[in-house]
C-alpha cells in the first residue's frame, strides 16, 4: 500500500465526539459534547414540517438560498455594525464547522502560520495543518484566560504569519474577549497584515456584565476580518449544519469556490425553514440570554457546593473545573483517564481538558450545561460524593 497523508499521521479523532461514545457506552448523562437537549424555536420546526411536503427539495445556489442570505443579512448588518450584502458578502456553509474550513482555505496558503490561543476548540489546529499550514499558539493563561500582549505579538511578528484565528465567546472557557483585548489583537492584524478569522458562533450567549464585540465592527477589522458562525446554539439546532461566513466580497468570491468544492451547498429545505428563526424579534436572543444565565448559575452553583474548583464562564455554555488537586489525591497522571472513570464510576460525561491544549495540560475537564434542569439536576445528583465513587 502507498503511503498515507503525513499532514494527518499525528491527527485523533475528536476527543469531544469520542466521549459522547464513552458516555453511551456506560449510560451517563453526556455533558460532553456541546448540545441541548430541547428543541429549536417552534416557529422554525413549524416551517420545516411545510417545507418537508412544498419544497425545495433540490439544490439551492451553492453559496446559500437567496432569502436565507437576505435574512442573515438583515439580522447581522445591525448587529455587527457592517454593510452587508447578501449577494456578495455572505456564503453558506454546512456548519460553522466548514465555515471555518473554508475561511483557513480561502486565505492560508502552505507553508505560512496561523495564530491559534490555546486553550482552543480542537478543529483549529487541525484546519490550519489540513491546510498545510503551521499553528502557533498563544497561551490564554488561566484563571482570566486572557493573553499576554507581547507573546502575541511575538508569535504574530513570526515570519509567514498569515491569520489568527480568534473563538469569542470562547469555547472551551467561556471567556468574552473585552475591547482591550480586541483593540490588542486588532493592533497586532495592522501591524503584521494579518487576516483575522473569528468563530463567533457563541454571540448570542454572553453574561451581564460582559458584552460581545464583533470583531468586524472595530475601526479598520472589516476589511481583514472572516466572520463564521452559525445557528447551531442561538437555535439549538446543532444537527442542521447551518453555518456562514461573512467577509468583503474579495475574500467571499474565493470563499464561494472553496465552498462549491468542499460540500457544493447548505441543505435546502433546512435554509427555507430557518428563515423563520432569522427574523425572530430581538425578544427571542433576550429570552435566550436570560435562559443560559438561569442554567449557568443552577448548575456552576452546584458544582461549587460539590466541591469543583470551577472557572465560572462569561459566555457560551461551557465550564472549565480543575480537577489537579482530585487528580493527586486519587492518583491520577491524566485528565483523559480521569474523564473517562467520572463517565464509569459517576456517571456524568465531561471532556478531558487537554484536548484543548497545545501543551500537556491534564488538569481540567469541561462540561456543558446546554440540557434542561431536570438534566443538569440529575447530573449534580450523580456527582454528589464523586470523589469517594472514583475510589471505588
Amino acid at each position: 500500500m502507498p503511503t498515507l497523508s503525513h499532514r494527518t499521521e499525528r491527527f485523533t479523532d475528536s476527543v469531544i465526539r469520542r466521549m459522547t461514545r464513552v458516555s453511551l457506552k456506560y449510560g451517563a448523562i453526556n455533558l460532553s459534547q456541546g448540545f441541548p437537549d430541547f428543541d429549536p424555536p417552534a416557529v422554525i420546526t413549524d416551517r420545516l414540517a411545510q417545507v418537508a411536503h412544498d419544497g425545495p427539495h433540490q439544490y439551492a445556489l451553492t453559496w446559500g438560498a437567496q432569502n436565507f442570505r437576505e435574512a442573515l443579512a438583515a439580522k447581522q448588518r445591525p448587529r455587527m455594525g457592517i454593510d452587508i450584502n447578501p449577494d456578495t458578502n455572505i456564503v453558506v456553509t454546512c456548519g460553522s464547522t466548514e465555515a471555518m474550513m473554508c475561511a483557513v482555505m480561502s486565505v492560508v496558503d502552505p507553508g505560512e502560520r496561523v495564530v491559534v490561543f490555546s486553550p482552543f476548540y480542537e478543529n483549529y489546529g487541525a484546519d490550519a495543518i489540513l491546510c498545510g499550514a503551521t499553528p502557533t499558539y498563544v497561551t490564554l493563561h488561566a484563571p482570566e484566560f486572557s493573553f499576554d500582549e507581547a507573546e502575541l505579538e511575538a508569535a504574530c511578528a513570526l515570519p509567514g504569519t498569515k491569520a489568527l484565528i480568534l473563538c469569542n465567546p470562547s469555547n472551551p472557557t467561556g471567556h468574552v474577549f473585552a475591547l482591550a483585548e480586541l483593540q490588542a489583537i486588532a493592533r497586532m492584524a495592522e501591524k503584521y497584515d494579518l487576516f483575522v478569522i473569528t468563530d463567533e458562533v457563541y454571540e448570542h450567549i454572553v453574561y451581564a456584565p460582559h458584552r460581545h464585540v464583533y470583531f468586524a465592527s472595530l475601526p479598520e477589522m472589516a476589511e481583514r476580518t472572516l466572520s463564521c458562525s452559525s445557528l447551531s446554539k442561538t437555535y439549538s439546532m446543532t444537527g442542521w449544519r447551518l453555518g456562514y461566513v461573512i467577509a468583503p466580497a474579495e475574500v467571499i468570491d474565493r470563499a464561494k469556490k472553496v465552498h462549491d468544492f468542499l460540500t457544493v451547498g447548505a441543505a435546502a429545505p433546512l435554509m427555507e425553514a430557518a428563515v423563520a428563526g432569522l427574523t425572530l424579534p430581538a425578544s427571542y436572543y433576550e429570552d435566550l440570554t436570560a435562559l443560559y444565565t438561569h442554567k449557568r448559575e443552577l448548575f456552576c452553583t452546584g458544582l461549587r457546593d460539590l466541591g469543583f474548583r470551577i472557572v465560572e464562564p462569561q459566555g457560551a455554555y461551557y465550564v472549565m473545573a480543575d480537577v489537579s488537586a482530585a487528580e493527586a489525591e486519587l492518583g491520577y497522571t491524566d485528565d483523559e483517564t480521569f474523564a473517562v472513570d467520572l463517565c464509569r464510576k459517576v456517571g456524568v460525561a465531561t471532556v478531558p481538558g487537554n484536548c484543548f491544549f497545545a501543551g500537556d495540560e491534564y488538569h481540567f475537564v469541561r462540561f456543558h450545561f446546554a440540557k434542561s434542569d431536570e438534566l443538569l439536576g440529575q447530573a449534580l445528583d450523580a456527582l454528589d460524593g464523586w470523589q469517594e465513587k472514583m475510589q471505588a
